[in-house]
């Protein structure tokens, strides 16, 4: 299997060093437009290879995509970072230019590849995937919910007092900090509901810092986080290249399904060699429903901006 990551800064060099670390890829590609970047990262981490004990071979290119031909999977991360007080969609004018051109620059090399997006805002720049390429909807991914419901585990557990292990939930809905929708009600500790152990008031608690987690780290660290966002593309990437099956709410383009049409936003898909197997059309409450709709809007506000930086 090989991997394209275009952008080798902390994100892109985080999922490299993820997908290599797991073995299970036998090539990744760095990409990015700062001469000589991606062949020092690539180097640094090929340095840690017989560390970490893992046969991937990593390289690294400034610019030249013809060294991502024949790559199974590329991973989009290119663009400018969050800084401390910016929404994601406030990335949007410089962004869509840039995922424009790579997208495009990726598919000339390797036209049967899988995308999956990183880059924000990401629900409109999936959607701007889906629309300035010809590729089936299917190979198209953005990467969002996985995030979110991994930094959704995380405060289930810190709230419950236990491993992030005995935990399940999932986040679906647009990736942004009004937009996502953490399903607390759906949430388990070891298939029990966490509302047996929760108070209403806690459960809302983490719902609410479930949602601001990329503000959060923002603001402590001063630009956008790289680890978690790393771990979620490099899991779903593997489900991909090992044919895993796995579900992951993604960014999928909408025909229908939760009565949606023409948008990507996070649902709950089945990923595996073909990328999205499957969407799968869980059953929402009613304030689940009206939420989703809202949170939709906001994202077909943000896609509405795409004409306007064209």
């Amino acid at each position: 299997m090989k991997v394209t990551v275009v952008g080798a800064g902390a994100v892109g060099a985080s999922c490299a060093e993820y997908i290599a670390i797991k073995d299970f890829a036998s090539e990744v590609v760095l990409v990015d437009i700062k001469e000589g970047y991606a062949e020092g990262k690539a180097m640094d981490l090929m340095q840690t290879a017989s560390l970490n004990g893992f046969d991937t071979k990593i390289s690294g290119s400034t610019s030249d995509y013809s060294k991502t031909a024949g790559s199974d999977v590329a991973v989009i991360t290119s663009g400018i970072p969050r800084k401390p007080g910016m929404t994601r969609e406030e990335l949007i004018g410089i962004n869509a230019g840039i995922v424009r051109s790579v997208s495009s620059s990726l598919i000339e090399h390797s036209p049967n590849v899988i995308i999956i997006v990183v880059s924000n805002p990401m629900d409109t720049m999936a959607y701007l995937v889906h629309k300035s390429t010809n590729l089936p909807k299917n190979r198209i991914i953005g990467m969002g919910g996985a995030l979110d419901s991994a930094r959704f585990k995380y405060r289930l557990s810190e709230a419950l007092g236990c491993p992030a292990s005995d935990v399940n939930g999932m986040v679906i809905g647009g990736h942004s900090d009004k937009g996502m929708l953490p399903l607390i009600e759906k949430a388990v500790r070891n298939s029990v509901p966490v509302s047996e152990f929760l108070s209403e008031e806690r459960m809302t608690q983490v719902v609410e810092d479930t949602k601001v987690g990329g503000a959060t780290l923002t603001g402590l660290l001063g630009t956008s986080a790289w680890y978690a966002p790393g771990a979620a593309v490099s899991a779903m990437v593997q489900a991909i290249g090992c044919d895993q099956k796995k579900m992951f709410p993604c960014s999928a383009l909408l025909e229908g399904e939760f009565g949606l049409n023409d948008i990507s936003i996070g649902v709950p898909c089945v990923l595996g060699a073909n990328g999205i197997e499957e969407i799968v059309e869980i059953e929402l409450n009613d304030s689940e429903k009206a939420k989703l709709m809202e949170s939709a809007e906001g994202v077909r506000k943000t896609n509405g901006l795409l004409e306007v930086n064209a």
